[in-house]
């Protein structure tokens, strides 16, 4: 048979899939080792990798979740034009949440679909989610461990839905009936969280009406009930599955297993062709400064993280996800934690070359620390004061009607920028780390 009269999946020359790096940091990382521990094949890849055409070589492309926005800027023109042509062609397109967002009118415009604006949906839901599910093979694949007690397949029981994950998730919006809806939200489990709330306790004690006033923001999960979180589409010759569910998520058997099959249907990899594991390369060289320069580095993150656990700021959800109180910068200081404890994991990897570039993110992070710290306690004595946010001037006193506290704005400006997407200090310091992190992952 020609290769012509083939679908790109069923070709046996190419790779099963691309995994683009850029602009996902936390949540690139969490993705790669929950590919690597489900033994999934899969390259890293970086923007200029797909400028230069190498995702002719594969058959999938995948996102990870992470700011659409940034993502769209690192692929430029000349990047988009190559997914473009690519899922055209017959590759096809795996988004997690900001990789899903990155597909949509949006962003490069897979497919015809739309993110709600922040005021239509719930911006800030996290944790635990039922799925209603429709027919289709990335679910008649596999069996799922329905509500935690035992595996069944899911059709088993009509009134026990699977329980995924979702971590600040958009919202579509699909108006175009060629979109096939793949599931919808169920409802939220007691123990998810909408901002800094937990649905449980809330549900219990009088419902979301006073506190969406408060926080002037939806907040109530009960808004995400059938609206759509994973869908799929077409481009051309390729498919699109966009899905605003974490089926990475740490620990998740019911996401490992939905993994797979992704990985089956649009790369065309059973599960038994799953990627073994290498072990790392160890250099042939002393780098015991190199080592310690790390150490010294997840310190001076664990004394941060420290500080913001004994301030009631936040907790550990699961091991690479805190959840924090509204108003600080939660997500941040969780990515630059994670990354560097990796890079601290891996330092053995690290070459005589390597000693400049950790010395760059020492110099940069010990500054950021300690404002970091100093921004923490200020964040936690203004909301004494008052309901503050991540983006809007804390009060010195007096409620709403108190004044701004202009200093407290100007270390965030510092070390943030003033977008919801990363900037800043943070921004220079995490794409530092990033790009090391990137270079000792591709030696495995």
């Amino acid at each position: 048979m020609k290769r012509n009269s083939k679908s790109k999946v069923q070709d046996s020359k190419l790779k099963p899939a691309a995994f683009l790096w850029d602009e996902s940091f936390l949540w690139g990382l969490m993705a790669y080792k929950s590919l690597r521990a489900n033994r999934l094949s899969f390259d890293l890849i970086r923007s200029d990798d797909i400028k230069k055409g190498q995702l002719k070589n594969y058959k999938m492309l995948f996102v990870p979740g992470g700011w659409a926005s940034n993502k769209l800027k690192t692929l430029g023109e000349c990047g988009i034009n190559e997914i473009k042509k690519f899922v055209n062609n017959g590759g096809n397109y795996l988004g997690f949440c900001g990789g899903a967002g990155l597909a949509t009118l949006d962003g490069i415009g897979l497919l015809n679909i739309k993110r709600k604006p922040t005021k239509e949906r719930v911006p800030s839901f996290s944790g635990r989610i039922h799925l209603n599910i429709n027919e289709h093979p990335i679910w008649d694949t596999c069996k799922i461990q329905d509500a935690g007690y035992k595996i069944q397949d899911y059709h088993a029981s009509e009134n026990s839905l699977p329980i995924f994950h979702a971590w600040w998730p958009s919202q579509f919006s699909i108006e175009d009936k060629n979109i096939k809806k793949l599931a919808a939200y169920g409802d939220a489990l007691s123990d998810s969280f909408s901002s800094d709330l937990n649905v449980g306790d809330v549900e219990a004690n009088g419902g979301w009406a006073e506190l969406e006033n408060i926080y002037n923001i939806n907040l109530d999960p009960g808004r995400l009930l059938n609206e759509p979180a994973v869908v799929e589409g077409t481009y051309g010759k390729g498919k699109a599955i966009l899905s605003l569910i974490h089926f990475d998520t740490p620990d998740d058997a019911n996401g490992a297993v939905v993994l797979r099959s992704l990985w089956e249907y649009l790369a065309g990899l059973k599960p038994e062709q799953g990627m073994q594991n290498k072990g790392h390369r160890i250099k042939n060289i002393e780098n015991n400064e190199n080592q310690s320069l790390c150490s010294m580095l997840y310190a001076l993150c664990q004394d941060l993280i420290a500080l913001g656990i004994r301030n009631f700021l936040w907790f550990w959800r699961n091991p690479m996800l805190l959840q924090w109180r509204r108003g600080v910068r939660g997500l941040e200081y969780c990515t630059l934690y994670v990354m560097i404890r990796e890079l601290s994991a891996v330092s053995h990897q690290l070459s005589a070359g390597d000693k400049e570039k950790l010395h760059k993110i020492k110099k940069l992070l010990m500054p950021f620390t300690e404002k970091a710290k100093q921004l923490l306690i200020l964040e936690r004595h203004a909301m004494q004061n008052g309901h503050i946010t991540p983006l809007s001037p804390p009060l010195l006193r007096g409620g709403w009607g108190g004044d701004y506290d202009p200093g407290i704005q100007k270390i965030r400006t510092e070390l943030f920028g003033n977008s919801k997407s990363h900037g800043g200090l943070f921004k220079e310091l995490i794409n530092d780390v990033d790009d090391m992190l990137y270079s000792l992952i591709k030696q495995r």
